[in-house]
Order: C-alpha cells, then sequence, then structure tokens
C-alpha cells in the first residue's frame, strides 16, 4: 500500500478552522466545485450502508437571504445568553472570539455565496433513543466533515452551524425539505481570504484520554 504524505495529511486535518470572518463574500463558488466536494463526501462511512443522506445547496439570494433570517431567530437568543456570561466571567477569552466572529456571521449570513444544509432519513429513528440517534447521526457527520476537509484542500471555507435548526420546519417549508428527513446543520461556504491556518489550542490529549478504564491513564 502507497504510503500518504503524512505531513499534508496532519496539516489537513489539524488546520481545518471554522471560517466566518474570512469567508470572501464577492466571489462566486462553482457549482462544479461543490459536487466535487460532495462527492468525496459521500465517500464516508454510512450505517448499514444506509446511504441516506440528501443536500440541498442554496445559492439563491431571496433563499439565501430568508435562510439568513432563520438563523438569526436561533442565533440571538443565543448571544444574548453568551454576552451574560460574559458579564459574569464565565467564558474565557478563546470563547469570547469565537462568539464575536459567530455574531459577525450572523450578520453577514445572507452574503455568503453557499449554503449547504446536510440532511439525513431517520427522523423517527434518531427520537428512539441513543442508540438510534447514534446511527442516524453517525451516518451524516462523517459525510459533513468530509466536506468541509475537500472544501479546505481546494480554496474555500465554511463554518458548521445548527442554530437553524431551532426553527427547522422554517427552513423545510422554505426549501421543500421531507419531513422523514433531518436537517443537522447549516453551512455557510466561499473562498477563504486568508492565508492559512494554525492548529488550535486544545487540552492535552493525555487528560482527555483513558486506558481500560474512565480516568486511568497509559
Amino acid at each position: 500500500m502507497r504510503t500518504m504524505d503524512l505531513a499534508t495529511v496532519d496539516h489537513l486535518l489539524s488546520t481545518t478552522r471554522a471560517v466566518r470572518k474570512r469567508l470572501d463574500l464577492t466571489r462566486a463558488v462553482e457549482p462544479e466545485v461543490i459536487e466535487e466536494c460532495l462527492r468525496l463526501a459521500i465517500q464516508a462511512p454510512t450505517g448499514s450502508n444506509s446511504q441516506g443522506w440528501r443536500w440541498v445547496v442554496v445559492t439563491d439570494p431571496v433563499k439565501r437571504a430568508a435562510l439568513a433570517d432563520i438563523y438569526r431567530k436561533g442565533f440571538y437568543p443565543y448571544l444574548e445568553m453568551q454576552t451574560a456570561a460574559g458579564r459574569e466571567g464565565k467564558i474565557d477569552a478563546q470563547t469570547a472570539r469565537v462568539v464575536e466572529s459567530a455574531a459577525y456571521l450572523a450578520e453577514i449570513f445572507e452574503q455568503v455565496p453557499v449554503h449547504v444544509i446536510p440532511c439525513v432519513e431517520g427522523r423517527g429513528l434518531a427520537a428512539a433513543g441513543n442508540v438510534g440517534a447514534a446511527g442516524v447521526y453517525g451516518s451524516i457527520f462523517p459525510a459533513v466533515w468530509s466536506f468541509q476537509l475537500a472544501l479546505r484542500s481546494r480554496g474555500l471555507a465554511s463554518s458548521l452551524t445548527t442554530l437553524h435548526l431551532m426553527h427547522e420546519s422554517e427552513a423545510a417549508e422554505l426549501l421543500g425539505i421531507p419531513e422523514s428527513f433531518l436537517q443537522v446543520a447549516l453551512l455557510p461556504v466561499g473562498y477563504f481570504t486568508g492565508e492559512d491556518f494554525k492548529p488550535a489550542a486544545r487540552r492535552p490529549i493525555e487528560s482527555l484520554t483513558s486506558w481500560n478504564q474512565w480516568g486511568e491513564r497509559r
């Protein structure tokens, strides 16, 4: 088996960030590029080979504006909670920066050239308990992440948002999504205007990993 270029692969995996402020709002994204990335995404694993994923790609400006309004209806209550937590000193500086960039994204959401909504079949199963939910969401989120990695490798960026799901039925009505399909995210997609990313600050893996027994270290 041919050995992969680990330096390139590791760089892709460790520097694919949620991009909000550095999305190019003026450069069009070619439909062929989106389809190419989605074609790679659906190579991801799927439970029982169900392949129940569907993707709604929204480029129409009127529908993007409507989706942005739906997103903001979910976002601003969240922003109020985070702002209150910040005043009380309950969030750290890194989290505060994330909240600030998320607020920027909410303001310009409709200007982002492409909105992608990943969907998966299995609403009833997802509501039936942890086993069912794990199977349903485990059959779509690997593909979502693969899609984001494929975007990154082609000079595009995205951010996985979920707050529009507080008003999921409105988005479903807007886009004609059947009731049996769960929307799992809303990804604003555009070309990246920066140079590159660095790995994010994360806790040491040793503090997050147990071996053979919860809390046991290697």
